[in-house]
């Protein structure tokens, strides 16, 4: 009988070469992400100092190749520590980019009701507003939505009412999540 190496159940032969290469590029797509960071939230994540040193290696190169490079270097520096040195760093972007989708979602409904107010079903939509939030100045809200259509009929106007009604929604949107 013809055995394999690989017939042994009972050996462990590590991770396949399929998945060395996932983490290794999972590296490298956090060494981007570290590297893409503002200096004040970076200067805020627990990282190794030489890790921090070549991150500031990478950030001053220019050429696009040898940026690429650097940053490989950078991801074979990362994958010489300890892959848990890293889990904190992982854990705060992660946490950032769903605040941030959550924020993003926020915003595009925020945009999408006041659209919906200056729309043709706009007074419909004011009064749903203003019996979901009963604090809101009524007065104040339908003025600046007559001053956003004004606005929007003159085409060098400035768009102040429409910025102006946006914050209103948001500080309403605040109210209601405190």
């Amino acid at each position: 009988m013809n055995r394999n190496y690989t017939d042994d159940p009972g050996h462990d032969y590590g991770p396949t070469r399929t998945q060395q290469r996932r983490d290794a590029l999972a590296v490298l797509e956090l060494a981007n992400q570290l590297v893409e960071l503002p200096p004040a939230r970076l200067a805020k994540l627990e990282l190794p100092d030489d890790v921090r040193d070549e991150i500031a290696n990478v950030r001053r190169i220019n050429s696009h190749i040898a940026r690429k490079r650097q940053l490989a270097f950078l991801a074979k520096l990362m994958r010489r520590h300890d892959s848990a040195a890293f889990d904190a760093v992982r854990a705060a972007l992660g946490e950032n980019r769903d605040r941030q989708r959550q924020e993003t979602a926020a915003m595009h409904r925020l945009e999408a009701l006041r659209e919906r107010l200056l729309g043709e079903d706009g007074d419909s939509a004011a009064s749903e507003l203003i019996e979901r939030s009963p604090g809101v100045d009524r007065q104040h809200l339908r003025a600046l939505i007559r001053q956003v259509r004004v606005e929007q009929a003159a085409p060098n106007k400035p768009p102040r009412a429409y910025r102006e009604l946006f914050q209103l929604l948001k500080s309403l949107q605040d109210d209601d999540a405190d």
